[in-house]
């Protein structure tokens, strides 16, 4: 069966910065910012999407393109030793990622809902939906299941329509809604008296000491969570590209519409923040808990709170969609199930999984560290590999040359920093 392509450049863009910004960025990046020192982690940040983030997602699209399939078929074709093996295992760590994603995708939901029904009186709350750290709330876990529920049956709806009547259209959407409904908060929160500051904080206070390894591994590790890499999302994505598209063009323009939404959340968030007398450094819960008390505190500012949840549950649910994606490409592609079937599947036996996280939030944290983190940073790891010693040299060259002839200096050089440089970059975050 001929595998789909993307339909033009512009959808192939929207869908994948949609794939990468996710939560990634609006909800991780500002949060780490804030942990790690402001300016000195957004230096390092943009340095390492350039010279780590560009070229380990050509890596992960070159994986996808050459050998048309997911992460099974593409570890096993690229002559990876135990490469279907490997591929499997990602596939279930997908599936675990996929179902504690699904919990958060509806605490973002809510979150904006909440936000949205305020002005009428509704008894609604962010923290109704937040699982409790001790024992089971009977009130939280049926509205998670509720939210989950309608969150997986949201995603098998674009799933079943395939990649360019389904993927591509919420893509093409979601995507700009993001930036309008962030690029709308700027320009409320740089109103504010005080958010110079924050604004100074976030991009101008910045002192040489400011960089250390730690605040450099975390810059280097948000960049791969942020990407979406880990050997599965691009590589199902870029299985879906056209032979003539042009791997190097296509990456850095997705590493810079990602790399944008995460400043500009930052931009949305750190002048209110500061300029309220709130702590930017106050981690995971920056999102969930510090930002509605800054809207709590705006006049209107329940229109600006429906408004960022909104668009940050769109960001999340496209990259849920693209989790579903990479899990019924597994299925298809290795078995004799068709895309209807294997999505309905994999959906129940996502939901199902999506029920021990919502009973405390002492299992999410460890699902997220194992199955998110971890294995992502693994997944990236080999997926470099696979293509800087697995692959044939001639053909990685013919995936990133769009040249008649050999390949010319730009790509030898960049073959052995694939080869080299990033496998090394990446142990070291694994290490830390």
């Amino acid at each position: 069966m001929r595998r789909e392509t993307f339909s033009s450049r512009a959808t192939l863009l929207a869908t994948m910065v949609g794939v990468a910004v996710g939560l990634g960025n609006v909800w991780r990046f500002p949060y780490m910012v804030g942990r790690f020192g402001g300016a000195a982690f957004v230096l390092l940040y943009l340095l390492f999407a350039l010279l780590i983030g560009i070229p380990a997602l050509m890596a992960e699209w070159t994986l996808g393109r050459s050998t048309q399939r997911g992460t099974v078929g593409a570890f096993e074709r690229a002559g990876l030793p135990g490469g279907r093996v490997l591929g499997w295992v990602f596939f279930c760590t997908v599936t675990a990622a996929t179902a504690y994603y699904t919990n958060a995708i509806g605490w973002v939901a809510y979150h904006g809902l909440a936000s949205g029904l305020e002005p009428l009186g509704a008894p609604l709350s962010g923290s109704d939906i937040l699982p409790p750290n001790e024992g089971l709330d009977g009130r939280s876990f049926l509205l998670q299941l509720v939210l989950t529920a309608a969150v997986v049956l949201a995603a098998v709806t674009v799933i079943l329509k395939g990649l360019r009547s389904g993927i591509e259209k919420a893509s093409a959407i979601l995507t700009p809604l993001l930036f309008l409904g962030l690029l709308l908060i700027i320009a409320r929160s740089l109103t504010l008296p005080g958010a110079g500051e924050g604004v100074r904080w976030y991009i101008l206070k910045f002192q040489p000491s400011d960089i250390t390894p730690t605040v450099a591994l975390a810059a280097l590790g948000q960049v791969i969570f942020s990407l979406a890499l880990g050997g599965t999302f691009m590589v199902v994505y870029g299985s879906y590209l056209n032979r003539g598209d042009s791997l190097g063009k296509n990456a850095v323009w997705t590493v810079g519409g990602d790399t944008a939404a995460g400043l500009l959340a930052g931009l949305a968030i750190f002048p209110a923040v500061l300029a309220l007398g709130m702590e930017p450094g106050t981690g995971p819960g920056l999102i969930f808990e510090t930002l509605p008390q800054v809207f709590g505190k705006i006049p209107g500012g329940w229109v600006f709170g429906t408004v960022f949840f909104a668009a940050l549950a769109g960001a999340a649910f496209l990259s849920g969609v693209a989790a579903f994606e990479v899990l019924v490409a597994g299925l298809t592609d290795n078995t004799a199930l068709g895309r209807k079937g294997a999505t309905w599947i994999m959906a129940g036996s996502v939901f199902l999984l999506a029920v021990p996280p919502m009973i405390n939030m002492r299992v999410f944290i460890p699902w997220d560290l194992a199955f998110g983190s971890g294995a992502q940073t693994a997944g990236v790891l080999i997926a470099v590999v696979a293509v800087g010693w697995g692959m044939k040299r001639v053909t990685v060259f013919q995936e990133w040359s769009t040249k008649e002839g050999g390949p010319g200096h730009r790509e030898i050089l960049l073959y052995h920093w694939v080869r080299w440089v990033i496998p090394s970059a990446i142990l070291a975050v694994g290490f830390w």
